[in-house]
Protein backbone atom coordinates (compact mmCIF):
# COMPACT_ATOMS: atom_id res chain seq x y z
CA UNK A 1 0.00 0.00 0.00
CA UNK A 2 2.69 2.33 0.85
CA UNK A 3 5.07 2.03 -2.07
CA UNK A 4 3.98 3.92 -5.22
CA UNK A 5 0.27 3.37 -7.43
CA UNK A 6 -1.23 -0.08 -7.14
CA UNK A 7 -1.18 -2.29 -10.26
CA UNK A 8 -4.55 -4.24 -9.71
CA UNK A 9 -7.37 -3.49 -11.80
CA UNK A 10 -9.40 -1.39 -9.14
CA UNK A 11 -7.43 2.25 -8.78
CA UNK A 12 -7.96 4.11 -5.68
CA UNK A 13 -9.90 7.30 -5.68
CA UNK A 14 -6.66 9.24 -4.24
CA UNK A 15 -3.17 7.57 -5.31
CA UNK A 16 -0.23 9.39 -4.15
CA UNK A 17 3.64 8.65 -4.87
CA UNK A 18 6.32 10.12 -3.08
CA UNK A 19 4.97 13.62 -1.77
CA UNK A 20 7.05 16.67 -1.18
CA UNK A 21 6.22 20.10 0.31
CA UNK A 22 8.43 21.86 1.79
CA UNK A 23 8.58 25.64 2.86
CA UNK A 24 10.75 28.01 3.46
CA UNK A 25 10.89 30.02 6.70
CA UNK A 26 13.75 32.19 8.02
CA UNK A 27 16.33 30.35 5.84
CA UNK A 28 15.42 27.28 6.86
CA UNK A 29 13.70 24.55 4.72
CA UNK A 30 10.50 22.70 6.73
CA UNK A 31 9.71 19.75 5.24
CA UNK A 32 5.98 19.64 5.59
CA UNK A 33 5.19 16.61 3.55
CA UNK A 34 8.18 14.01 3.27
CA UNK A 35 8.51 11.69 0.88
CA UNK A 36 4.36 10.01 1.35
CA UNK A 37 2.99 7.38 -0.80
CA UNK A 38 -0.55 6.18 0.30
CA UNK A 39 -3.88 4.84 -1.30
CA UNK A 40 -7.06 6.10 -0.45
CA UNK A 41 -9.98 3.69 -1.41
CA UNK A 42 -13.50 4.33 -2.83
CA UNK A 43 -16.37 3.91 -0.11
CA UNK A 44 -14.01 3.63 3.02
CA UNK A 45 -13.58 5.89 5.75
CA UNK A 46 -10.06 6.62 5.71
CA UNK A 47 -8.25 8.82 8.26
CA UNK A 48 -5.01 10.96 8.15
CA UNK A 49 -3.79 11.58 12.30
CA UNK A 50 -0.67 12.47 14.16
CA UNK A 51 -0.16 15.57 16.36
CA UNK A 52 0.11 18.93 15.53
CA UNK A 53 2.96 19.76 12.67
CA UNK A 54 2.75 16.35 11.55
CA UNK A 55 1.82 17.28 7.69
CA UNK A 56 -1.47 15.99 8.28
CA UNK A 57 -3.32 19.01 7.29
CA UNK A 58 -0.70 19.74 5.07
CA UNK A 59 -1.18 16.69 2.75
CA UNK A 60 -4.92 17.26 2.99
CA UNK A 61 -4.76 20.93 1.41
CA UNK A 62 -2.28 19.08 -1.86
CA UNK A 63 -4.94 16.64 -1.91
CA UNK A 64 -7.39 19.10 -2.49
CA UNK A 65 -5.55 21.37 -4.81
CA UNK A 66 -5.39 23.88 -2.22
CA UNK A 67 -1.66 23.55 -2.38
CA UNK A 68 0.96 22.34 -4.85
CA UNK A 69 3.47 19.90 -3.92
CA UNK A 70 7.29 20.45 -4.68
CA UNK A 71 7.55 16.91 -5.84
CA UNK A 72 5.91 13.81 -6.30
CA UNK A 73 2.32 13.06 -7.63
CA UNK A 74 -1.38 13.15 -6.91
CA UNK A 75 -4.20 11.03 -8.47
CA UNK A 76 -7.48 11.94 -7.67
CA UNK A 77 -10.54 11.04 -9.08
CA UNK A 78 -8.87 9.35 -12.04
CA UNK A 79 -7.02 12.64 -12.77
CA UNK A 80 -3.16 13.75 -12.17
CA UNK A 81 -3.47 17.40 -10.18
CA UNK A 82 -0.46 18.28 -11.05
CA UNK A 83 -1.56 18.48 -15.23
CA UNK A 84 -5.22 20.69 -14.23
CA UNK A 85 -5.12 24.50 -14.48
CA UNK A 86 -6.55 26.20 -11.76
CA UNK A 87 -10.37 26.42 -13.16
CA UNK A 88 -10.65 22.49 -13.68
CA UNK A 89 -9.09 22.24 -9.96
CA UNK A 90 -11.70 24.69 -8.98
CA UNK A 91 -14.50 22.45 -10.77
CA UNK A 92 -13.35 19.34 -9.13
CA UNK A 93 -13.74 20.81 -5.97
CA UNK A 94 -17.51 22.00 -7.31
CA UNK A 95 -18.78 19.55 -8.31
CA UNK A 96 -17.10 16.08 -7.19
CA UNK A 97 -15.59 17.07 -3.57
CA UNK A 98 -17.40 17.96 -0.42
CA UNK A 99 -15.74 19.71 2.44
CA UNK A 100 -16.40 19.72 6.59
CA UNK A 101 -14.21 22.04 8.34
CA UNK A 102 -13.39 22.17 12.19
CA UNK A 103 -14.71 25.66 11.91
CA UNK A 104 -18.07 24.75 10.51
CA UNK A 105 -17.45 27.32 7.81
CA UNK A 106 -21.27 28.61 7.85
CA UNK A 107 -21.83 32.06 6.42
CA UNK A 108 -22.96 33.98 9.86
CA UNK A 109 -25.68 35.67 8.10
CA UNK A 110 -27.28 33.16 6.29
CA UNK A 111 -29.69 30.53 7.38
CA UNK A 112 -29.00 26.68 7.45
CA UNK A 113 -30.77 26.17 4.47
CA UNK A 114 -29.19 29.07 2.93
CA UNK A 115 -25.49 27.64 3.75
CA UNK A 116 -26.22 24.49 2.52
CA UNK A 117 -27.62 26.43 -0.92
CA UNK A 118 -24.30 28.04 -1.33
CA UNK A 119 -22.35 25.58 -3.50
CA UNK A 120 -25.62 24.51 -5.29
CA UNK A 121 -26.02 28.08 -6.16
CA UNK A 122 -22.78 28.24 -7.76
CA UNK A 123 -22.78 25.31 -10.02
CA UNK A 124 -25.79 27.54 -11.29
CA UNK A 125 -28.46 24.68 -10.76
CA UNK A 126 -32.40 25.60 -10.90
CA UNK A 127 -34.10 27.01 -7.96
CA UNK A 128 -36.53 24.27 -7.80
CA UNK A 129 -33.55 21.30 -7.67
CA UNK A 130 -31.95 23.64 -4.77
CA UNK A 131 -34.68 23.37 -2.67
CA UNK A 132 -34.91 19.71 -3.31
CA UNK A 133 -31.49 19.09 -2.20
CA UNK A 134 -31.62 21.13 0.48
CA UNK A 135 -34.53 20.11 2.39
CA UNK A 136 -33.50 16.40 1.09
CA UNK A 137 -29.50 17.24 3.23
CA UNK A 138 -31.13 19.14 5.94
CA UNK A 139 -33.88 16.17 6.53
CA UNK A 140 -30.73 13.62 6.59
CA UNK A 141 -29.02 15.34 9.11
CA UNK A 142 -32.03 15.94 11.32
CA UNK A 143 -32.09 19.09 11.15
CA UNK A 144 -35.24 19.76 9.02
CA UNK A 145 -36.96 21.64 11.73
CA UNK A 146 -34.07 24.16 12.23
CA UNK A 147 -33.57 25.44 8.07
CA UNK A 148 -34.26 28.68 8.87
CA UNK A 149 -32.23 29.01 11.97
CA UNK A 150 -29.00 31.01 11.23
CA UNK A 151 -25.43 29.78 12.56
CA UNK A 152 -25.37 31.81 15.92
CA UNK A 153 -28.82 30.03 16.41
CA UNK A 154 -27.71 26.63 16.55
CA UNK A 155 -25.11 24.21 18.88
CA UNK A 156 -21.93 23.44 17.64
CA UNK A 157 -22.81 19.87 16.60
CA UNK A 158 -26.05 21.23 14.89
CA UNK A 159 -23.93 23.33 12.72
CA UNK A 160 -21.34 20.63 11.99
CA UNK A 161 -24.54 19.04 10.91
CA UNK A 162 -25.49 22.02 8.37
CA UNK A 163 -21.77 21.67 6.80
CA UNK A 164 -22.32 17.86 6.54
CA UNK A 165 -25.69 18.55 4.89
CA UNK A 166 -23.95 21.08 2.66
CA UNK A 167 -21.32 18.96 1.74
CA UNK A 168 -24.24 15.92 1.27
CA UNK A 169 -26.25 18.31 -1.12
CA UNK A 170 -23.59 18.88 -3.69
CA UNK A 171 -23.73 15.29 -4.49
CA UNK A 172 -19.97 14.21 -4.09
CA UNK A 173 -18.03 11.59 -4.70
CA UNK A 174 -15.11 12.76 -1.69
CA UNK A 175 -15.97 14.51 1.33
CA UNK A 176 -12.47 15.90 3.16
CA UNK A 177 -13.13 16.69 6.63
CA UNK A 178 -10.78 18.89 8.24
CA UNK A 179 -10.79 17.94 11.98
CA UNK A 180 -14.50 17.56 12.05
CA UNK A 181 -14.84 16.61 15.87
CA UNK A 182 -12.26 19.50 16.53
CA UNK A 183 -14.56 21.89 18.79
CA UNK A 184 -17.46 19.64 19.86
CA UNK A 185 -17.37 17.71 22.98
CA UNK A 186 -16.64 13.93 23.18
CA UNK A 187 -20.48 13.34 22.88
CA UNK A 188 -21.33 15.34 20.05
CA UNK A 189 -18.42 14.50 18.33
CA UNK A 190 -19.74 11.06 18.51
CA UNK A 191 -22.52 11.88 16.61
CA UNK A 192 -20.74 13.56 13.97
CA UNK A 193 -18.89 10.53 12.97
CA UNK A 194 -21.96 8.43 13.02
CA UNK A 195 -23.07 10.88 10.36
CA UNK A 196 -19.91 10.71 9.07
CA UNK A 197 -19.76 6.79 8.79
CA UNK A 198 -23.64 7.17 7.25
CA UNK A 199 -22.21 9.25 4.19
CA UNK A 200 -19.98 5.88 3.25
CA UNK A 201 -22.04 3.13 4.32
CA UNK A 202 -25.94 4.74 3.11
CA UNK A 203 -24.62 6.91 0.21
CA UNK A 204 -21.46 5.19 -0.75
CA UNK A 205 -19.07 8.33 -0.61
CA UNK A 206 -15.60 8.15 0.37
CA UNK A 207 -14.53 10.34 3.93
CA UNK A 208 -11.54 10.92 4.48
CA UNK A 209 -11.00 12.96 8.35
CA UNK A 210 -7.43 14.61 8.98
CA UNK A 211 -7.66 14.64 12.96
CA UNK A 212 -6.05 13.76 16.38
CA UNK A 213 -9.49 12.62 17.65
CA UNK A 214 -9.11 9.17 19.24
CA UNK A 215 -13.12 8.49 18.37
CA UNK A 216 -11.33 9.46 14.67
CA UNK A 217 -9.07 6.19 14.94
CA UNK A 218 -11.39 3.93 16.59
CA UNK A 219 -14.30 4.51 13.37
CA UNK A 220 -12.12 4.50 10.66
CA UNK A 221 -11.82 1.99 8.28
CA UNK A 222 -7.70 2.59 7.40
CA UNK A 223 -5.32 4.99 9.44
CA UNK A 224 -2.45 6.56 7.88
CA UNK A 225 -0.56 7.95 10.81
CA UNK A 226 1.80 10.44 10.23
CA UNK A 227 5.49 11.88 12.13
CA UNK A 228 7.28 15.21 10.87
CA UNK A 229 5.43 14.77 7.31
CA UNK A 230 6.64 11.49 7.46
CA UNK A 231 3.61 8.17 7.05
CA UNK A 232 4.63 6.19 10.07
CA UNK A 233 2.15 3.63 9.69
CA UNK A 234 -0.90 2.11 8.03
CA UNK A 235 -3.60 0.73 10.34
CA UNK A 236 -6.38 -1.89 8.68
CA UNK A 237 -9.06 -2.42 11.01
CA UNK A 238 -9.73 -5.86 11.71
CA UNK A 239 -12.12 -7.06 9.26
CA UNK A 240 -11.29 -4.80 6.62
CA UNK A 241 -9.38 -5.74 3.51
CA UNK A 242 -8.90 -3.06 0.85
CA UNK A 243 -9.35 -3.94 -2.67
CA UNK A 244 -5.99 -4.50 -3.24
CA UNK A 245 -5.58 -7.25 -0.91
CA UNK A 246 -3.78 -5.73 2.32
CA UNK A 247 -5.22 -5.98 6.14
CA UNK A 248 -4.15 -5.70 9.07
CA UNK A 249 -0.95 -3.29 9.74
CA UNK A 250 0.90 -2.31 7.26
CA UNK A 251 4.57 -1.13 8.59
CA UNK A 252 6.28 2.32 6.47
CA UNK A 253 8.94 2.48 8.41
CA UNK A 254 11.26 0.44 10.26
CA UNK A 255 10.80 2.97 13.41
CA UNK A 256 7.34 2.70 12.64
CA UNK A 257 6.60 1.71 16.35
CA UNK A 258 7.85 4.93 17.72
CA UNK A 259 5.21 6.84 16.21
CA UNK A 260 2.21 8.97 17.96
CA UNK A 261 0.28 7.17 19.29
CA UNK A 262 -3.02 9.56 20.42
CA UNK A 263 -4.56 8.21 23.62
CA UNK A 264 -8.12 8.70 24.78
Amino acid sequence: MGNGFVTTSVEPIIAIRDLHKIYHLAGEDIHAVNDVSLEVWEQYMTAIVGRSGSGKTTLLNLIAGLDRANDGEIMILGRKLATMNEQEILDMRLHEIGFVFQSFGLMPLLSAAENVSVPLRMRKMSAGERRDRVETALEWVGLADRARHRPYELSGGEQQRVAIARALAAGPRLVLADEPTGQLDTRTGRRILELLRRLVEDEGITVVIVSHDPQVMAEADIVHEMRDGMMMETRIKEGITTPDGMEGIVQHMEDADTAYKVTA
